[in-house]
């Protein structure tokens, strides 16, 4: 939404003909004015208490505006910061429905589902289904223990391009002692595929890096839903950042994470502790965002998933809402989304982003 503020102002002379003494006379009276002007400025404020210095005066008018974000753009608003308060924001929850046995449930309408922020039901305002373009970022291990299964997740990454929509634009980083964006946004995945066609496993993992270095790769997404597929086979062990510090990152980015861990089996001897620890930290990060982790010990099993993956996000629920809560605190809101079950299908569940981030002042 734009808004557009100019103040014109035309003035002119009442009069053409105006005598010599007539100007002197005006030109006196304005030098006075501006010198009572400067006068009553230095004299500072009449109130008793006194303004601070860095204190900007209170604006003389606010005009509310509601903005709303649109599939393919951003809300841009272009004025005077002192004259525009944005008073109220469209949230966008992207919603998944499964059934017992993991199928994807579409069809289902508004009235299936109840949103609630912090345990307040909110009113849902919009409401849609449509394969929107997405922005999407690749996120591959080529670290040394990834050598047998590089092939398999490979093939898994060209299974999940197959999904895309023509709109959709690709970035790739792969990680190993250290993250390394190979690609840019791309709409076109040979690229991509031809890149990991000559990718060497080697190192370490340093996987909260590679995941920190596309979050910041995102911020130049043109599409509005935005998603991470991370393919890994194991817990970190080379990254300069925090677990703590990632999980903070991926809470406050408006990204889905998904995953798929490949994992030496819970008995496997060879499966150092970083490795262990690898399903919990997937999890984690998925799960903050709305997004899914799965675990693999069959590699074969790679491009099945990757596949199923592409499918879930081309069959989401887009549900916006006007939190009822105005407050630009900064400050953490939980989001459930419970399900009016239909009838004649058996029960069903939802899964989304648990929550985000309220603007700050």
């Amino acid at each position: 939404m734009r808004m557009r503020a100019a103040n014109g102002c035309k003035l002119s002379t009442t009069s053409r003909r105006m005598s010599r003494q007539g100007r002197s006379l005006a030109a006196l009276g304005i030098f006075a004015g501006v010198c009572l002007g400067v006068a009553l400025a230095r004299s500072g404020p009449t109130d008793s208490k006194d303004v601070p210095h860095n204190q900007a005066p209170p604006p003389q008018a606010q005009v509310e505006i509601e903005t709303r974000k649109k599939p393919d753009e951003g809300t841009k608003v272009e004025s005077r910061p002192a004259d525009i308060k944005v008073t109220r924001e469209l949230v966008l929850i992207n919603v998944s429905v499964t059934d017992p046995l993991n199928r994807f449930v579409t069809g289902l309408e508004k009235e299936n589902f109840k949103l609630y922020e912090d345990k307040v039901e909110q009113q849902i305002r919009s409401f849609s289904s449509e394969d929107a373009p997405i922005s999407i970022g690749l996120v591959f291990d080529t670290s040394g223990s990834m050598g047998p299964k590089l092939q398999k997740s490979r093939e898994a990454a060209a299974d999940f391009f197959q999904t895309a929509n023509p709109a959709d634009e690709f970035f790739l980083i792969r990680f190993s002692d250290r993250p390394e964006l190979v690609s840019p946004f791309t709409t076109d995945t040979d690229k991509i595929q031809s890149a990991l066609t000559f990718t060497q496993s080697k190192g370490r993992t340093a996987l909260l890096d590679g995941v920190y270095l596309a979050m910041n790769q995102m911020k130049k997404a043109r599409n509005a839903r935005k998603a991470l597929l991370i393919i890994s086979d194991g817990g970190d062990n080379s990254s300069r950042y925090t677990e703590s510090e990632i999980k903070n990152s991926v809470r406050e980015a408006d990204v889905q994470i998904y995953a798929i861990g490949i994992f030496e089996s819970a008995g496997a001897r060879n499966r150092t502790p970083e490795e262990a620890m690898g399903p919990s930290l997937l999890n984690d990060l998925a799960e903050q965002t709305g997004g899914r982790s799965y675990a693999v010990e069959n590699p074969s099993e790679l491009p099945d998933i990757a596949a199923k993956i592409g499918v879930e996000l081309r069959n989401e629920y887009i549900i916006g809402y006007t939190p009822r809560n105005q407050e630009r605190d900064g400050k953490y809101r939980r989001v459930q989304v419970k399900l009016v079950q239909p009838r004649g299908l058996p029960p069903l569940k939802a899964n989304f982003r648990l929550g985000y981030y309220a603007p700050s002042r």
